[in-house]
Parts: structure tokens; C-alpha cells; sequence
């Protein structure tokens, strides 16, 4: 019963996708045959189930057990040396939290807006890369998983299903991330595909004009499969590398083209990948509605400071003009709770969300999401907390 269930599952949310990745339905046991993925077809895992998990970093490890070696590697490795990768975990580190007893907190309130939307808790799904690498349900899986944890997601240019699929499967709050291509009119027709979906703004990563130092990836091989597609792109290069799909999007972005998407959407536009303070007044000053401070998971520049070092000054700089929110090294409820003492509205959690969409489907993203509330409302008990409000810098030591 329980194998049919999952069957349903898969079935369901693939006839969703028009088909699209039922071919990629079959047991993960059955994932290693091609290990870059430009030949044959590539398969990820099926299962669908519920998490039961002790932390993220135990999670990553099993993930790792049934991910093949190069979409892992894909998944979990940074640039360069992975100095910024390491950091983004350690500098959550250089702050102690200081809590204040006797505030006669019972059961603190996780429940905070983002850019108008409710949500249950202060941690949202970042835009990334095919998750088809992951699980044969895709985007499709993520975005359930999400709406189910009442998160919101992130849909992204780089999706393995239409935005349109996602918007069936969940009516949960979303955005839509946009990478900014050479063809404009490709540019206006994924920002109205992303308003009908259902998406409340726009996220313009501004970090990925350039491919990283992925060094990890030229090991492996690694190109995306050519039978995993790119509905949203025309024109996406089948069976290629990360540098090489890129070769279509915008290389030397500026505020004129942060403006476009401003005026042209009609949505706030939160700038994504920003740690310096002067660029994030500068990207308010062009319009943008929120900062997202990131450097890209360390996938992208090495030896940048960890996220979390950088908040900070991002916040003193705009943060009483725009929302700031984190990703970067997120694994623990006390990491979310440091941040948002540190004047983030909200965090990211990405590789972690890649985990359990790997392990267990939209169940498996729900798991990871639940995860991170529950360490975060007993961070909040035992720190004298009761609601998102409430923590501040006094509670940093």
C-alpha cells in the first residue's frame, strides 16, 4: 500500500507537468547510470514520504547516499577553495544569543509577512537550479512542499517544469526569480508568465553574470542532463555546463535593467546577491523593493565574507527603507534566530530544501521546512521571545 501510494504521488503531480518528467519516476537505486547526463536519460529518485530528521547536516548525509556523485557534487559544492561556502555556516559562529528569562513565553508566534504575503514561518525557498537533479517531481515537489510548511517559495528561471504547472500544484505564496537574458522580449514574456502564476514580486539575482570557479564540477563532468528540460527558456542548450547555459542570459547587467524590470513588472523586486551596504543603497535608490543579502551559496566569488558577516551593514544601510533578507549557511533554528536578530525580516534555506525533496518528495521539503520551525519556536522559548517582532539585537551578545 505504501509503494502505491507513492505511485499516486508521482503520477499525479507528472500529469501536472503534462507528462513532462514521468519518464524520470523509478527508484533512486536506479540513478547512477549516466554520470554527467548529456548521454542517455538521466533519473532521479521517486519517494515520497515524510522526514523524520535530527538536523540538516545528518540529512546532507544521507541525501548524499542516493544523489549520484555529480549532481551531488552539483548541488553541494561551492568555488574555488569553498572558503566562502565553509564561512557562510561558520560566521553565524561570531554571535552568541543572550537570553532573557522570566518573559513568560508559552508558545511563540513563527507567523511573519513577506513583501505583503503571510506565511507561517520567517524561512522561505531561494530560487535554484533544476530540481529535477533531485526528484522526478521537480519544482513541482518543492513548491507542494513549501505551501504545505505555509512557506513561501521562490519559482526560478532555471525551473524543470512551466511556471504555470507550479501555480496548479500550490496556492501558496510565491515569487518568481529572473535571470536577466540577452533578449528582451524573452525578459517581458517570463515576467508575464511569472504574474500569472501568481507570483507577489520578482527576485533579479545580480551575482551570476559570470559562472563561478566550479572546480568540483569539471571533476565530476557535470552538465545538466539533456532529457531534464528548461520549459521556461527558449532556446536553453541541452546537455551543457553551467557555463555554457549561461552563454544566453545578460552579462553586464546595471541598474538601467533593475529599472526595466521595476517599471515593466509592476511588482516589488527584490535584488538578490548583494553584501556590500553603498550597492545596497544603490539598488533601493534604482527602485528595488527588498535586498536579499547572498553570495550565492559561495558558488559563485571566493573569499567574499559569509553572508551572515555581512548583514549587518546591509540593514544599518537600507534596512529602515526595505525589508533585508539572508541566505547563506542556514542549518539550525538558532541561525534563523540570529539573523533575525540581526534585522533580517526573513531567511533562505536552499541545499537543505534540495535534501529532502532527494529523500522524500514534497513530503521531504515539508519535513526540512518543519524542521527549522520547530528548532526556531524552541530558540524562541528559551531565549524569552514571543514573536518575530520581538527579537531584535539585544539578543546577541
Amino acid at each position: 500500500m505504501q509503494t502505491t501510494r507513492r505511485e499516486m504521488m508521482i503520477g499525479s503531480l507528472s500529469m501536472m507537468a503534462g507528462g513532462l518528467l514521468a519518464a524520470s519516476a523509478v527508484p533512486a537505486a536506479a540513478a547512477a547510470a549516466p554520470a554527467g547526463g548529456a548521454a542517455g536519460a538521466y533519473k532521479a529518485g521517486s519517494a515520497e514520504k515524510k522526514l523524520d530528521i535530527i538536523n540538516l547536516y545528518d540529512l546532507e548525509e544521507e541525501a548524499r547516499k542516493i544523489i549520484p556523485v555529480p549532481q551531488f557534487s552539483y548541488i553541494s559544492s561551492g568555488s574555488g577553495d569553498e572558503w566562502t561556502l565553509r564561512e557562510n555556516v561558520r560566521s553565524f559562529d561570531d554571535h552568541a544569543i543572550m537570553p532573557r528569562y522570566l518573559a513568560g513565553v508559552k508558545q511563540p508566534d513563527t507567523r511573519t509577512t513577506l513583501l505583503g504575503s503571510p506565511v507561517d514561518i520567517p524561512i522561505f525557498v531561494p530560487p535554484m537550479a533544476a530540481h529535477g537533479l533531485a526528484h522526478a517531481t521537480a519544482e513541482l515537489g518543492t513548491a507542494k512542499g513549501a505551501a504545505d510548511a505555509g512557506a513561501l517559495f521562490t519559482a526560478q528561471t532555471l525551473a524543470n517544469v512551466p511556471l504555470a504547472e507550479m501555480a496548479r500544484v500550490s496556492k501558496g505564496p510565491k515569487w518568481f526569480q529572473l535571470y536577466f537574458t540577452k533578449d528582451m522580449g524573452v525578459n517581458r514574456e517570463l515576467i508575464a508568465r511569472a504574474k500569472a502564476m501568481g507570483a507577489t514580486a520578482i527576485v533579479f539575482t545580480v551575482d551570476l553574470e559570470w559562472s563561478g570557479n566550479r572546480e568540483s564540477d569539471r571533476r565530476t563532468g557535470f552538465k545538466f542532463p539533456a532529457t531534464l528540460p528548461f520549459p521556461n527558456v527558449p532556446n536553453a542548450p541541452k546537455g551543457a555546463t553551467l557555463a555554457e547555459l549561461f552563454t544566453i542570459f545578460k552579462r553586464d547587467l546595471d541598474f538601467a535593467d533593475l529599472e526595466f524590470i521595476v517599471k515593466e513588472s509592476g511588482l516589488p523586486v527584490v535584488v538578490k546577491g548583494i553584501q556590500s551596504p553603498a550597492n545596497a543603497k544603490e539598488a533601493v535608490s534604482a527602485g528595488a523593493a527588498a535586498i536579499q543579502v547572498s553570495n550565492h551559496g559561495g558558488r559563485q566569488l571566493d573569499a567574499v565574507p559569509g553572508a551572515f558577516t555581512t548583514l549587518p551593514g546591509v540593514v544599518d544601510a537600507v534596512g529602515h527603507k526595505v525589508p533585508v533578507y539572508l541566505d547563506g549557511g542556514v542549518r539550525r533554528g538558532v541561525h534563523v534566530f540570529k539573523a533575525l536578530a540581526m534585522g533580517a525580516s526573513a531567511v533562505a534555506v536552499g541545499r537543505p530544501v534540495l535534501y529532502g525533496l532527494a529523500m522524500g518528495g514534497a513530503a521531504g521539503v515539508t519535513s526540512v521546512l518543519n524542521t527549522l520551525k520547530y528548532e526556531l519556536e524552541l530558540s524562541m522559548k528559551l531565549a524569552g521571545t514571543a514573536t518575530i517582532k520581538d527579537i531584535n539585537r539585544t539578543y546577541l551578545a
